[in-house]
């Protein structure tokens, strides 16, 4: 089994009136290279006639979003064409590459209607070599994540990238990054290998697991040494978890605001490029 070096909390972080616990970054961790942010938005419930979601036009360069719409929905809109409308069970996945700007917002409906709304985010790096990629978006409604079934039912990993029990995830990750989202019913079971080397992102979105025999619960950011490459995962109460893992670039990272590149000069070049509209305008 793995080691475990840290358990640690998210942090209350609300944006404007939206629930937010941060993982990462934190005082208590910097990344999880190539895995940089998670904020789990949520769960909350908006009135009928509300404003929806608070993530109006902003720019991104350098890395890759990687968003789960655990209920609710997300409008998305983007500088390189990409559009949708994600509703519960979905993901997003974009690459902004060389830069572009989006906005994440609820739908029309959604204003109108109201309901629960709970969203995690993750930002995934670039390597120096990816980071002027086209930008590019993949928006996949629930039925289009293919799930492995294990122990009898109990465990459902819902697998965006990489490979699990002969299934493939529908997205083609740049750098070869396993993501999934599992969904334990009480007393279930999940095993896993992983590659010494990759960094491993554990977080728990609700519930309790014991995770390499120790306990971790809702909020939770596992943090795994790097000694062993076996992961078993068993469910206290039914719980979901996200779990993900990569290759770390061991590369520098700077990250200011909504960029995140490999020196202060590149940043600067990124925030010349939005204010000279290069990144695209709506």
């Amino acid at each position: 089994m793995r080691s475990i070096q840290n358990i640690l909390t998210a942090i209350d972080a609300p944006i404007d009136d939206l629930i937010t616990f941060r993982a990462m970054p934190t005082r208590s961790i910097g990344n999880l290279d190539p895995f940089l942010f998670l904020n789990h938005h949520g769960p909350q419930t908006y009135p009928p006639d509300n404003n929806g979601l608070p993530f109006g036009p902003h720019p991104h360069k350098g890395f890759e979003t990687l968003t789960f719409i655990l209920k609710g929905d997300l409008t998305h809109m983007d500088t390189s064409g990409g559009r949708s409308v994600i509703k519960e069970g979905g993901v997003q996945w974009m690459t902004a590459g060389r830069g572009l700007v989006h906005a994440e917002i609820s739908s029309d409906e959604f204003k109108k209607k109201g309901g629960l709304v709970e969203i995690i985010q993750l930002w995934l790096n670039l390597p120096s070599r990816l980071k002027q990629t086209e930008p590019k978006y993949t928006g996949l409604q629930k039925n289009k994540i293919p799930v492995a079934r294990m122990d009898k039912g109990k465990v459902l990993v819902h697998l965006v990238s990489g490979k699990t029990d002969g299934i493939t995830g529908p997205v083609e990750s740049l750098t070869d990054i396993y993501t999934s989202l599992i969904e334990f019913r009480k007393d279930g079971t999940y095993q896993a290998i992983v590659n010494m080397s990759h960094n491993i992102l554990f977080y728990v979105v609700k519930g309790i697991v014991a995770v390499n025999g120790q306990k971790a619960g809702t909020h939770d950011l596992v943090v795994f040494g790097y000694n062993d490459t076996g992961i078993e995962i068993k469910a206290m109460d039914d719980a979901t978890v996200i779990f993900c893992h990569g290759e770390p670039f061991h590369e520098p990272i700077v990250a200011q605001g909504p960029f995140v590149m490999n020196n202060a000069e590149e940043i600067r070049e990124a925030y010349m490029e939005y204010q000279d509209g290069r990144m695209g305008t709506f």
